[in-house]
């Protein structure tokens, strides 16, 4: 039992969903060559970070997670974990993923690891999630830094391949997180969280949604015409983009409840970013030299 609530303050599900992207960029970059040790090490190694910042943020959160009815059984809500032994896990968890990224894969995927920890605990958490509309963008940089450290941690530059992940996971972040705003919307309205729904209505976030998912099936494409990825990529992202895009718009039919349409566009955008992650790991390409195959 003791384990378990140790394990439940890193947010289990969130530490996966970002493994899984990671490995999709590192993936990506290798293009069938991976060395099997730095890629343990940055799964490894990034997986400690997100499971240190999400402890740090369950510590940052206390106040506001006992008015949600999603949050309201974590456990240093309840009790059953302290806010000491929660703070001092996520120190050390941190300690340990900076340390294994240092020491195993290169100087740029540790700052990259390093940018997205300081945004999402100490921008995010701290400041912008509670004082700002804009809570939401900033937050998606962090999340879209683990494939672009994957792939980093491979490369040692940050080249346009690096960029459009940044770009794909940004935009990927937006509509997915304003599809939860609406179906727990009484939540953030009872923590007085100002997410877009709450403070500018569900027809606002809606419409950004649509946006959001048009420019994110755009960066998407970018990876094929670059030459980052192949056919089957190409085709997995314009089939799975086009329907996330067709369920968004089904949210402007007369008399559809809101928060049952939001659950699926969420889930599916869950299905839309593995699927990508996917593909991108097994239909990589090398790009030639040219427009887009800059380097930083």
């Amino acid at each position: 039992m003791k384990l378990k609530r140790y394990l439940q303050v890193t947010k289990p599900g969130i530490i996966f969903g970002n493994l899984i992207s990671t490995a999709g960029g590192f993936l990506l970059a290798a293009k069938g060559h991976a060395d099997l040790s730095v890629f343990l090490a940055t799964v490894i190694g990034l997986s400690l970070v997100v499971a240190s910042g999400c402890s740090l943020n369950n510590c940052i959160d206390m106040d506001i997670d006992c008015k949600m009815a999603r949050t309201k059984n974590r456990v240093l809500v309840t009790g059953v974990m302290s806010f000491k032994a929660a703070l001092v896990h996520g120190l050390l968890l941190g300690v340990a993923g900076f340390w294994t990224l240092w020491h195993w894969t290169n100087p740029l995927a540790f700052a990259c690891a390093l940018f997205g920890f300081v945004i999402y605990v100490g921008v995010y958490s701290l400041y912008m999630k509670r004082h700002s509309v804009y809570g939401t963008v900033v937050g998606s940089l962090s999340g879209a830094v683990p494939p672009v450290a994957g792939y980093c941690a491979v490369t040692g530059r940050f080249d346009m391949g690096a960029l459009i992940l940044l770009a794909m996971f940004c935009l990927w972040q937006m509509p997915h997180s304003y599809a939860i705003a609406i179906f727990r919307f009484k939540d953030y309205e009872a923590a007085n969280i100002p997410v877009l729904p709450v403070v500018k209505g569900v027809s606002a976030a809606k419409q950004q949604i649509v946006l959001y998912i048009l420019a994110f099936a755009a960066a998407t494409v970018m990876l094929s015409l670059g030459g980052y990825v192949g056919y089957g990529y190409l085709a997995v992202a314009c089939a799975t983009s086009l329907w996330w895009l067709k369920m968004a718009l089904s949210g402007y039919k007369h008399g559809i409840d809101d928060r049952t349409w939001a659950r699926q566009v969420f889930f599916f955008s869950i299905i839309t970013i593995t699927s990508l992650s996917v593909m991108m790991a097994v239909d990589f390409q090398t790009p030639a030299h040219g427009v887009l195959a800059f380097t930083f």
